[in-house]
């Protein structure tokens, strides 16, 4: 018998708007922490005196913990409930970032880094696992969005404010700004516990292992890869591209757009997802747009090859929330949070060790092409997994 949080009756449309709120909300914080990293980077070099490969650590390292940080999230869902890992999870990352603030020398600032990844990566599976808690069945999809949405923007926001509003009004101190970025989340993480209903209690015989026996587990995880492989992997090597094209001075427009477009892509998920989730030929369609996008860097110079990886930030965008969202669309409750989180873990080890070992092949070959070439080689393998996804919504094995 289904646990009876499960069973009871979820909030009627009208007191939506608070959950939605808070959805948001967690959303921005899966990537604001990660991404106030780059544009304060050569000011924490410079006082601590990082090599290049550290300074890029700063980014690197939480993206690795995304990948292996899953499984602790999972294994909190079962035993806590998706409202109180969540809870949990928000104060383990804002430790790992106010911390990275406070931190002294480089060892201390690099394992703050790895405790920020850890919290962020325990929040990933608990957002889908809490959906079915609080929303309706009709109103899946659109929740998922709406985090998304605030996943994206976060991005956006971190990457573009940092600079010109925030250090400014923190003195140009690069401590408290990532301060000030982090200490919120604790508002936010208490807000959680603001809805009446008691939902966070964990079912009997918890299973947070992946099933690695339901094909969705690798199959969404390989395409999240795809997805992830794209947009961090020429994020990092689009200025190496530039540079070898003659357009350098084009970088800051290029990573304007770039980041731009996920925000669009989010945007329109949130008026498309109930007609797009849980389909396979949205899946289909922006993957391949994804990879043609890619190709188009790479044919294209100037403005056209800005326009082209512009345009595959926004469909890699759309596929990554279409791919998100489809867990607690498609299995119960109680199993959502461990096929997310086994998604997360094979996506984000993906998005992680692609883009790195292309990054070997371009030192072998003094060419970035080579880079983003291993990238499509590998998306191009994959993509043949959108015809095969079973979209059904799986049926529970029956409690002894």
């Amino acid at each position: 018998m289904a646990e009876s949080s499960d069973t009871t009756a979820p909030p009627p449309v009208a007191k939506l708007l608070p959950v939605a709120v808070l959805l948001w909300l967690a959303g921005i914080y899966l990537r604001i922490p990660i991404l106030v990293a780059p544009p304060l980077a050569p000011f924490i070099s410079d006082e601590l005196g990082l090599s290049q490969a550290l300074t890029g650590a700063l980014t690197t390292l939480p993206i690795l913990m995304l990948a292996i940080g899953s499984m602790p999230g999972s294994l909190a869902i079962a035993r806590l409930g998706p409202r109180n890992t969540l809870a949990l999870a928000m104060m383990i990352m804002v430790i790992g970032s106010a911390g990275r603030g406070l931190s002294p020398d480089t060892v201390t600032l690099m394992l703050a880094s790895a405790v920020m990844g850890l919290g962020i990566a325990m929040m990933q599976p608990s957002l889908p696992a809490l959906l079915p808690r609080w929303l309706e069945p009709h109103h899946l999809a659109i929740g998922s969005a709406i985090y998304m949405n605030g996943m994206l923007m976060g991005e956006f926001i971190g990457a573009g404010i940092t600079l010109p509003v925030l250090m400014p009004l923190m003195d140009e101190s690069w401590r408290a700004t990532l301060l000030a970025w982090s200490l919120p989340a604790l508002l936010v993480a208490a807000a959680l516990f603001l809805p009446k209903r008691e939902m966070s209690r964990p079912v009997k015989k918890p299973a947070w292992l992946p099933d690695w026996k339901n094909p969705l587990t690798l199959k969404i995880g390989l395409l999240l890869g795809l997805s992830g492989s794209l947009f961090f992997g020429l994020n990092a090597y689009m200025g190496n591209l530039l540079e070898q094209q003659g357009n350098f001075d084009m970088l800051a427009d290029a990573l304007f757009w770039y980041n731009f477009a996920q925000v669009i892509a989010s945007l329109v998920m949130l008026k498309m997802a109930r007609y797009w989730v849980g389909r396979k030929f949205p899946i289909i369609v922006t993957a391949s747009c994804s990879i043609i996008g890619t190709v188009g860097t790479l044919l294209f110079t100037g403005s056209w090859a800005i326009a082209s990886a512009t345009f595959m930030s926004f469909t890699a965008g759309i596929l990554l929330i279409l791919l998100v969202a489809l867990p607690p669309v498609l299995v119960e409750s109680k199993e959502t949070g461990r096929l997310s989180a086994g998604n997360f873990l094979v996506g984000y080890t993906l998005a992680f060790s692609v883009p790195m070992i292309g990054g070997l092949l371009a030192d072998w070959g003094n060419d970035a092409r080579y880079a983003v070439g291993f990238i499509i080689a590998y998306c191009v393998l994959v993509l043949p997994l959108t015809f095969t996804l079973d979209l059904k919504r799986q049926k529970g094995q029956p409690e002894g």
